[in-house]
């Protein structure tokens, strides 16, 4: 249950209603609606992670879902495994998530890019070993845009947890 409640959509200007509706409604635009300005900027932000540069979207997927196991984030992890599934990330994948490391079904570039996210997630910064592996696979512009998508999801799910915002069914968000 929110610990606040959600923004009320008749208090709502035309943009903010606008930004909310064009993402159905989740319940976490709604939350973060009570700061127009910040959900504004945080929209496209997110747009920026999910829908452009040169990461590999797979790759963005597992990163940003691990990103949510590591910070015990439900909503988060229900919402991109869902998303992951739809660029290509495997059903194999997305259950071996939670302990990834002994699992056969990722390969060496994932492999470097789940270790580099553990440590974004769970050290002050990751090691130069971690880095380094990481590094030689991605250019540095899938590198930035990899260490970004993490932080960017470590914050997100921070607001959730945060505030209590309520998991939807996956109908709801269809």
């Amino acid at each position: 249950m929110a610990r606040i409640d959600y923004s009320d959509p008749a208090k709502l200007d035309e943009r903010t209603s606008g930004i909310v509706a064009k993402n159905r409604s989740a319940n976490i635009f709604r939350m973060m609606a009570h700061s127009p300005d910040y959900l504004r900027q945080y929209c496209r932000l997110g747009a920026a992670i999910r829908f452009r540069g040169e990461l590999d979207p797979v790759l963005r997927e597992l990163a940003i879902t691990r990103t949510g196991i590591l910070c015990e984030a439900p909503y988060e992890v229900v919402a991109h495994k869902r998303i992951g599934k739809g660029v290509g990330v495997t059903d194999e994948q997305n259950a071996a998530l939670e302990d990834w490391k002994p699992a056969t079904c990722f390969n060496e570039v994932q492999r470097a890019a789940l270790a580099f996210t553990d440590e974004i997630v769970t050290l002050r910064k990751p090691t130069d070993a971690t880095l380094n592996a990481i590094a030689a696979k991605l250019t540095p512009g899938a590198l930035v845009e990899l260490q970004l998508s993490v932080g960017f999801y470590i914050m997100t799910s921070k607001f959730l947890e945060t505030f209590g915002v309520d998991m939807q069914a996956v109908g709801d968000l269809e």
